[in-house]
């Protein structure tokens, strides 16, 4: 499945023209990242990944619509994934948008 590239779109204007952002394809989707580092993706599963910071993950997944990410059969701390059906409009995409590209910008630039 490749991934939705209207959402991508949908991330790319919610981004906007911030300092270090590139754009990459990478697990299948359409990775974005600061200074180097991914923050949010458009993934070619579906839905999106954030990065956050590892410490927080359980939390989000216990209080948001997130899962954890795995990566054959390992759980990912730090990456989240997020359904498209959660991230329908902007009012529910934003926050993550904004959460991953915080903790990306936190991280020693690449």
């Amino acid at each position: 499945m490749a991934y939705d590239e209207a959402l991508a779109e949908r991330i790319r204007v919610l981004l906007g023209d911030r300092p270090g952002l590139t754009e990459k394809k990478m697990f299948g989707g359409l990775a974005f990242l600061v200074g180097g580092n991914m923050a949010i993706a458009a993934s070619g599963q579906g839905g999106i990944l954030v990065r956050v910071d590892p410490e927080e993950s359980d939390e989000l997944v216990a209080s948001t619509p997130a899962e954890p990410m795995e990566m054959r059969g390992r759980t990912m701390a730090g990456w989240l994934r997020v359904e498209t059906t959660n991230v329908a409009d902007d009012a529910e995409l934003a926050p993550w948008v904004e959460r991953g590209t915080a903790y990306a910008a936190s991280l020693p630039p690449k």
